[in-house]
């Protein structure tokens, strides 16, 4: 199984704000894989689905960035999915706009969606896809991150964006996070 978990905040006027770059990377996942619904259950919205007799989750925690570890542990545990079966996307301020980079383990870098999920399934130890979106000049991070691209970083951000997608769609294909990091970091 590959359980794919994107983080964001719930809600349309987080929609297409920095810190929402997982719930905008599995939006382009399930037209990618020709997903068209979504259901709501385990305090997430999520698609179950078969690449490759490959069943494949897309997860969007609908508990709000803190608690999204909440929603990771409660679909794991009833799918009986292991930690080297999930993969979370996430935004990095520590990264220049649209970068990406795998990681397969490590802190939460300050990330309160990671350190929620952390906790929750107990381990360091899962891959995570990392999609730069900058440290704010002026503002302060909270007013950062939940406001939008502006028009010119906006193409930058979605070419992370593309990139995450292809990234995701290797490793559900099959390809290991070694290969994945020669690949792409």
């Amino acid at each position: 199984m590959k359980l794919i978990v994107g983080l964001g905040n719930p809600g349309k006027k987080y929609d297409r704000t920095k810190h929402n770059m997982g719930f905008m990377t599995i939006d382009r996942l399930m037209n990618e894989y020709g997903q068209t619904q979504m259901k709501k259950d385990f305090e997430a919205e999520y698609c179950k689905f078969k690449v490759d007799g490959e069943t494949v989750f897309l997860v969007k925690p609908l508990t709000f960035m803190n608690e999204s570890g909440r929603a990771v542990k409660f679909l794991m545990g009833y799918y009986q999915i292991r930690t080297d079966e999930l993969m979370v996307i996430q935004d990095d301020l520590d990264m220049p706009i649209g970068k990406v980079r795998l990681r397969t383990k490590g802190s939460a870098g300050g990330h309160n969606g990671i350190k929620s999920i952390i906790s929750a399934v107990g381990t360091k130890d899962f891959d995570r896809i990392k999609i730069g979106i900058q440290h704010p000049d002026k503002q302060t991070v909270v007013n950062w991150v939940l406001t939008p691209f502006s028009k010119d970083q906006e193409p930058v951000a979605l070419s992370g964006i593309d990139q995450a997608v292809d990234m995701v769609k290797d490793w559900v294909s099959g390809s290991t996070a070694d290969q994945l990091m020669n690949k792409y970091n």
